[in-house]
């Protein structure tokens, strides 16, 4: 009895998938524009109250967070090199780097806003109802506008991980390293957030 053996390539469409995540960081920074819009028209209308404000805020910590965004944007872009070098060990490698990199951040950004909220300086708070509508409005989107950035490196966390599994068991390697790149861009999107964040509320004293 003849058998037959139909064999169905798997469809890939990578360009199609990069031109997705493009897509999708672009909406995400229309985003975070509008935010950053909002900042500065609340910071033209109360410039002393935010320039007092923002000196509650730890410029050391700011610089650590900015360094350790920055290595770990460099660590996943190796990765992405490393991967089309066929060099499984050293991907791994950089991929769990650069999720150490995302945890101490969140270590970082977890005592820091601790900090704030032990002292007061958080949105509805007895404290900053005593210091007026503008330090209200510097906390308040100071707390939103880098929980909405700590959310999205949750979720690029997550797909850092699943990359790494991936990798782990050889079904994402140098054939299709689409997922890791598309990792990557949504990592530097992460780290770009990071980069306006930081200036506006740690900088602009």
């Amino acid at each position: 009895m003849d058998t037959s053996i139909i064999v169905e390539d798997e469809h890939r469409d990578d360009e199609g998938s990069k031109l997705g995540m493009w897509l999708f960081i672009f909406t995400e920074l229309l985003l975070f524009a509008g935010l950053f819009i909002v900042y500065g028209v609340y910071r033209y209308l109360n410039p002393e109250a935010f320039h007092l404000a923002a000196q509650q805020l730890s410029v050391s910590v700011g610089t650590i967070n900015t360094i350790i965004l920055l290595i770990s944007s460099a660590t996943i872009a190796m990765a992405s090199s490393s991967i089309r070098l066929k060099n499984k060990k050293l991907t791994l490698i950089l991929l769990i780097s650069t999720l150490v990199m995302a945890l101490i951040f969140m270590v970082n950004k977890y005592f820091e806003w601790s900090g704030k909220i032990h002292h007061g300086f958080f949105p509805s708070s007895d404290t900053l109802h005593t210091l007026g509508n503008g330090d209200t409005l510097f906390f308040g989107l100071y707390f939103f506008m880098t929980g909405l950035h700590a959310l999205h490196i949750l979720v690029g966390v997550v797909l850092i991980t699943i990359v790494v599994v991936r990798v782990s068991k050889n079904t994402l390697t140098d054939e299709n390293p689409v997922l890791l790149d598309n990792s990557g861009l949504y990592w530097h999107l992460v780290d770009l957030i990071w980069i306006f964040l930081f200036p506006l509320f740690y900088l602009l004293t």
